[in-house]
Parts: C-alpha cells; structure tokens; sequence
C-alpha cells in the first residue's frame, strides 16, 4: 500500500484534554467562585464520574433524560451541548452559571494540549508531500484550538461530524475527508485512538493504526510511528 494521505482523530490522538482539576479551576475563576481545596477536590471527583468534561473520563452511567443526546452528541452542536451541560447538571455546583463556564471552557485553546510529537509528525508528513485531515466526532469548531498550538498549516481539510449531521464509525464521514483529500480511501490511513469509530474508516478501505489515549507526558513518541508506516 502507498500511503498518500492521513485521516487524524483529535481527542486522545493528536491532542488531549486538560485535566479534570484544572477545567473547573478556569471555570471557578471566571465566574469568581471560591472553593477551598477540599471542596475542589470532591467536585472534580463527581464531575468524572458523571463524564461531564469532554475529551475526560466516559460516564458512568448516563442517566436516562439524556441517553438520546448522549448517543447522538456528535451530531450537532446543540446535542453536544445539551448531552455535556446535562452531565454536569447531575452534580450539584455551588452556582448555576457554572454548568455554562465549564462548557465554555472546554472549547479554549488552552484547555488542549498537543501530544509531544503531534507537529512534528504534522510537518514531517507535509514535507513528504503526504496530504492530512482531521476527523474527528464533536460538536464545537476545533480549527482555533489547531491555530492557536501552531499546527494549522500542516492539516490539509477538517472533518468535524457536527457539521456533517454524522458520527464515526459511519462511512460517510471517513469518505467526506477522503473526498476533501481528492484520495482514494485504499491510499489512506486513519490514525486515532478509539478502536469503534476510528476503526470504521477501514469498511471504506482505508489502512487503521491505533494509538493508545493516555495523559501527554505518558506518551511523548507514538505518532512517530505512522512516519515508519507511510514510508
């Protein structure tokens, strides 16, 4: 197979989310609430465990007001929002502007942080001449967060399911970024983390190589690895 161009994730592949801690620290100051270390502590315990950050830990059980949104979160922005804020209405905040302040700080620049080795692999591939796009289930525009980490340039076309109306593993997505890449699925490889979405691009032919979701600092190197596999 010669490779001609790269499908990428975006959460957990190519960037990873900020720390539970640190999310509702941004909220809690821009809406100028206090809490002390302890109280800190508790509700970023309940906030994971109701998976109300996205790009953070899935819930442990999504209750059933919300089970649709939740299945369908990807598909829209209001659905994103509705299924995200409603997780983190099952936590009692000490202020209800709060369940906005952490929605919106979800979508900063900084609240992602790019893997280790995201440009160089980025660069490599467009100095080889190897076209790139993102594809990724969200229901936000990331094209800023690329921006502001200085990767932009090397990301030919962005495939984001919420403008799409639908989700991976759905073929027509992967086929979207084919087309937007003017390749042929047989001369592409999707690289992402999430073995049922992300492996969906090889029903329409496309190579898959699965990286592992894990915090930046547990995984400086492993996008190299798809500069051996392009060849």
């Amino acid at each position: 197979m010669t490779v001609k161009g790269v499908l990428f994730d975006f959460s957990g592949t190519l960037f990873h989310a900020e720390p539970t801690q640190s999310w509702l620290r941004a909220a809690l100051r821009d809406t100028g609430t206090h809490v002390d270390e302890e109280e800190s502590a508790r509700l970023v315990q309940l906030l994971d465990e109701a998976g109300a950050m996205p790009g953070g830990a899935a819930p442990r059980a999504v209750p059933a007001h919300l089970a649709d949104a939740w299945a369908r979160r990807d598909e829209s922005a209001e659905l994103h929002r509705a299924a995200y804020t409603g997780l983190a209405r099952e936590v009692q905040l000490p202020r209800p502007e709060l369940y906005e302040a952490l929605y919106a700080r979800h979508m900063e620049p900084a609240a992602w942080h790019p893997y280790q080795d995201a440009a160089y692999v980025l660069a490599a591939l467009r100095h080889r001449g190897i076209r790139t796009a993102v594809v990724s289930n969200i229901g936000w525009d990331l094209r800023p967060v690329f921006r502001a980490h200085g990767l932009d340039a090397d990301v030919d076309a962005y495939v984001l399911s919420y403008e799409h109306g639908v989700q991976k593993p759905h073929p027509r997505l992967f086929r979207t970024a084919c087309d937007a890449l003017r390749l042929a699925p047989s001369t592409i490889l999707m690289v992402g983390d999430d073995p049922h979405a992300d492996a969906g691009a090889g029903a329409i032919g496309c190579a898959v190589h699965l990286v592992t979701k894990t915090p930046v600092p547990e995984r400086p190197a492993a996008l190299r690895r798809v500069l051996d596999l392009v060849g």
